[in-house]
């Protein structure tokens, strides 16, 4: 298989549907498999998660059923779970089917622990047994269990070549998940999801719609492209953190990453008539680049997707303002310089709030570098060269921070 083809089959690969926080998912689809296995509904049900996804799992609503965390996620894997919908695996969620799922959670309380020698920081082992008989099923590595791909992205030369090289019958599907994230983001403002946040932010922007008076949020914010992007981010994120059913496109194992990578590109784009090439491009390019920063990074960690994500959006972005390469290494060395300490303390709503503050330095970021200002080498962690720019990132976040990990679990399981 020739390079260019191992990147489109990467991109395949990482950019996929997900219904939910895809760490309970990712439990929820091991059950199932288990489930599957065993060939009839468990009566008993052991899990084993790592630390990572115990914590990512804690305090996130649970598709359309109104509760939090894994002892709902694993009733429905072992209920209506169905392996061959991956990250959608609760795709058939019903308000009967919550309701049962309820009742078999009386019946079959399931155990779950945390394998604190787990092999990797994505791993869910299930046990489930009927009568004598038990079925096992693993996931480890990333949040399907598939096989890691054998394409490793050398540099963002060569993410940056791609993007603006590929024929765009093969990354159609990627401006189709931008839409998918667009229309979570719509649903988050007809209802009551997360702190609000979105809805809030598209209240203010849409006063002049209503003739309603200008209020102080709306001399902030107003109706303006900024706003739209963080409001549309948030959201979408705002919807999923809570348990919203809509499918969302992730990317590198996360829901919250896609949305970040993509709606703000989407959105600047639409805006500025862009057409479909450059928009396509733009996408390609803010995804593929955060595909780069997680090969390093690993997929779950104490430093924040969002901080990754939105380093994508920011490359997107700057494309599209017309940067070429040179300037989308600006805008990644500023997006470094700024939020580069942001921490994980697990899946919850509030995840909008950091989802929110990623984008709006995305776009902070990308017009700097496009008046060729930009964070240098005698700056903190930012050097001239960008891949090691990027490795001393991911460095901090994979190797720095791992006491920091411990202790955000540590607060997080033991809160009075």
């Amino acid at each position: 298989m020739n390079t260019y083809q191992a990147i489109v089959n990467l991109l395949h690969q990482e950019v996929i549907p997900a219904i939910g926080c895809t760490e309970p998912a990712c439990v929820a689809l091991c059950v199932a498999r288990a489930k599957e296995k065993l060939g009839t509904e468990p009566d008993s049900i052991t899990v084993e998660v790592s630390k990572n996804i115990y914590k990512n799992a804690m305090g996130v609503g649970i598709p359309g059923t109104g509760m939090n965390g894994l002892p709902i996620a694993v009733a429905l894997g072992a209920t209506i779970g169905r392996s061959e919908y991956e990250l959608e695996v609760l795709r058939d969620t019903t308000p009967e089917a919550v309701s049962y799922a309820k009742s078999y959670l009386q019946r079959v309380p399931p155990q779950i622990h945390i394998a604190h020698d787990a092999p990797d920081l994505v791993y869910v082992h299930a046990t489930v047994g009927k009568g004598d008989t038990t079925a096992e099923a693993t996931i480890q590595g990333s949040h399907t269990g598939c096989a890691e791909a054998s394409c490793c992205i050398g540099s963002l030369r060569e993410v940056y070549d791609f993007a603006m090289n590929v024929p765009l019958k093969d990354v159609e599907f990627l401006l189709d998940g931008a839409k998918m994230n667009m229309a979570a983001a719509e649903k988050s403002f007809m209802g009551n999801y997360g702190h609000g946040l979105g809805r809030l932010l598209h209240t203010v922007s849409n006063q002049h719609l209503t003739n309603s008076h200008p209020t102080q949020m709306s001399n902030i914010f107003g109706d303006t492209l900024f706003t739209k992007i963080l409001c549309y981010t948030c959201g979408a994120c705002d919807a999923r953190m809570s348990g919203a059913m809509v499918p969302v496109m992730s990317n590198s194992g996360s829901g919250n990453q896609g949305i970040s990578c993509s709606i703000p590109v989407y959105l600047y784009a639409l805006e500025h008539n862009s057409d479909e090439e450059q928009t396509l491009r733009a996408l390609t390019l803010s995804n593929l680049t955060v595909i780069y920063i997680k090969q390093s990074l690993g997929r779950l960690s104490a430093l924040c997707g969002c901080v990754v994500a939105a380093t994508g959006s920011a490359a997107g972005l700057t494309y599209l303002m017309g940067g070429q390469y040179d300037e989308v290494t600006f805008a990644i060395k500023n997006m470094i310089a700024n939020i580069s300490g942001m921490i994980c303390d697990g899946a919850k709503p509030a995840c909008a709030l950091k989802v929110t503050s990623g984008v709006a330095t995305a776009v902070l970021s990308a017009a700097m570098a496009m008046h060729h200002s930009f964070a240098e080498s005698t700056e903190g962690i930012v050097e001239d060269d960008i891949d090691q720019t990027i490795h001393n990132l991911t460095r901090i976040g994979r190797d720095g921070m791992n006491q920091t990990d411990e202790v955000i679990i540590d607060i997080m399981t033991n809160k009075c």
